[in-house]
């Protein structure tokens, strides 16, 4: 792997995106309003948002990443883009990680907005400081880029990369701990949950959220970050030229 021929695919993922702005309103916005309808909701509320909040603000950034990321990949592969990269000296590391820095400076920039939308416009109360649960949401983007990355290696149509949100995304937004603790939830289920990278960005969003520090907040962190790594040399790994 070559951080030249690296960097090449990151300038080129980055050019396209910049030619498409629906994808970039998607990216950058849409974490926003989705966080902004749900604060709306329950306004006459005191307090829900900011039980439910942090939570929230974990979900949408991983979910569109995971979308975005595992679609693009895909397409990449299925018109014959890869093939023809590939057939340069340019290597599977070069291509995943390459795609991994600039979904990686987009999730960067969708953090500091979603937070800040939601701090700022929302009134979500942070006890912690912000700039950690803007590092929260930076590491859940990247994990939905990772675990993006990965998926597209098994799928063969944009539609197929959508249908693993079923697999992949919707059980670790129910056994996350959004709608129950997860010390409260029944042993199997809570045994689950313990293998499920959504649930440590929730558990590190609270700690955040509630002001927790030392190991409590750095232990789900080293776990999303590990995950990550683990995702992405997956991906690389499983990469194929071109959809069968």
């Amino acid at each position: 792997m070559s951080p030249k021929r690296t960097l090449a695919v990151a300038g080129r993922v980055l050019r396209q995106l910049s030619h498409d702005p629906r994808s970039i309103a998607l990216l950058l916005l849409a974490p926003s309003l989705l966080v902004g309808l749900f604060a709306w909701l329950f306004s006459d509320q005191e307090g829900t948002f900011d039980q439910f909040g942090g939570p929230i603000l974990a979900l949408f950034p991983f979910i569109l990443m995971f979308i975005i990321t595992s679609v693009t990949t895909l397409r990449e592969r299925r018109s014959g883009t890869l093939e023809r990269l590939m057939s340069t000296p340019l290597g599977k590391g070069d291509f995943i990680v390459g795609y991994g820095i600039a979904f990686g400076l987009a999730a960067t920039v969708q953090a500091i907005i979603t937070v800040t939308f939601a701090v700022v416009v929302c009134g979500l109360q942070v006890t912690g400081p912000v700039w950690q649960l803007g590092a929260v949401a930076v590491l859940d983007a990247l994990l939905g880029t990772a675990l993006g990355l990965l998926a597209s290696a098994f799928a063969r149509t944009e539609f197929q990369a959508v249908q693993f949100m079923p697999i992949v995304v919707f059980p670790q937004i129910i056994l996350g701990g959004l709608f129950m603790p997860r010390d409260q939830m029944p042993d199997v289920l809570h045994a689950i949950s313990n293998w499920l990278p959504l649930s440590y960005v929730i558990d590190a969003v609270t700690a955040v959220t509630d002001g927790t520090e030392g190991w409590d907040l750095g232990r789900p962190l080293i776990i999303i970050a590990s995950v990550t790594v683990v995702a992405m040399v997956l991906a690389a790994a499983t990469l194929r030229r071109r959809s069968p």
